[in-house]
């Protein structure tokens, strides 16, 4: 008799903080598209750290969310990190190994960040914070969630229904084309291809959205997100205009050296686009360091610019 009233204590012990964890939920919780869930959103968060200095980042500026911290490291866009830098953020350093002892000492009291990224600290940072991971989703999707998780719905919902204004008049312009458009990255040693398709990266996903037709070997309906092509392969890439981004790393500096390097090669110069003088270098920050509303009308404007051009 008394082993068994000791597992049923011990397994009554085990229960009693998720129940109690439930109950004291005095708000929404989100059981989706999260690590570990459920997770309950607490109540007007006043010093919020994102352990991401990309996309989370971008978007809680644009929403003006209260955010004390976040890593450096991997910020290439002068106007975040003037940002940063402006609200003295707290330098978190390597974002993937963020600094958990800074964390703590600036009490929190919301912390968030990537269920791919930072699934490994998870426990740590839930004993200092109330820790939301996110896992990956469509850009507009998870506007709305940061804005749900920091009680700024409104500001979410005014600037997502001014980018859909703007995106379907592009795309009425758009559906009356035949072109093909294809895109690259250049990067030391590698090409790197963000397709088209249902996992598509964000200003990918932008251009999807603005009906802009990739090629066939740009279009997938997998959970692809990226592709490598060799110099032998990038003859794909054969759509009528090529916007390319050259990023060496997260310097700028040694961008234009790999341009170079890259487009007086003879293979590339065959590329159909590169002939017919359609080939267009864009800018790394909203094509590689997309952070929300802002870079998605920055694609835009480049749609408007290289794409509708003669219209």
């Amino acid at each position: 008799m008394v082993p068994v009233l000791r597992f049923c204590l011990a397994l009554l012990a085990f229960l009693l903080p998720v129940s109690f964890a439930h109950a004291t939920c005095d708000g929404k919780a989100i059981t989706d598209e999260v690590y570990n869930p459920p997770f309950c959103i607490p109540a007007e968060p006043k010093r919020i750290v994102t352990l991401d200095p990309l996309i989370t980042l971008g978007m809680l500026i644009e929403l003006k969310a209260p955010v004390v911290a976040t890593p450096y490291m991997a910020i290439t866009e002068d106007e975040v990190l003037n940002v940063v830098k402006a609200q003295k953020m707290v330098d978190l350093g390597n974002p993937k190994e963020p600094s958990l002892e800074r964390v703590a000492a600036l009490k929190p009291d919301l912390i968030i960040g990537s269920a791919e990224a930072h699934s490994t600290i998870y426990e740590q940072a839930t004993k200092i914070a109330p820790t939301v991971l996110f896992k990956h989703m469509d850009w507009k999707r998870y506007l709305e969630r940061l804005s749900q998780v920091t009680g700024r719905e409104g500001v979410a919902n005014a600037s997502l229904e001014a980018y859909d204004a703007r995106i379907a008049a592009i795309r009425e312009r758009m559906k009356d084309r035949k072109l093909t458009v294809s895109t690259v990255r250049f990067a030391p040693d590698r090409f790197v291809v963000f397709v088209d398709g249902p996992d598509a990266y964000a200003p990918f996903a932008v251009l999807h959205e603005a009906g802009v037709k990739r090629t066939a070997y740009e279009t997938v309906t997998d959970g692809t997100i990226v592709k490598r092509p060799d110099w032998e392969e990038l003859a794909n890439l054969d759509g009528d205009v090529l916007l390319y981004v050259s990023a060496s790393g997260f310097e700028s500096g040694p961008d234009d050296a790999l341009e170079k390097q890259v487009t007086e090669n003879p293979l590339w110069q065959l590329l159909p686009a590169v002939q017919a003088g359609r080939a267009h270098r864009v800018d790394r920050g909203p094509w590689q360091g997309f952070h929300g509303i802002s870079s998605a009308n920055r694609i835009l404007d480049d749609i408007e610019r290289y794409i509708l051009v003669d219209q």
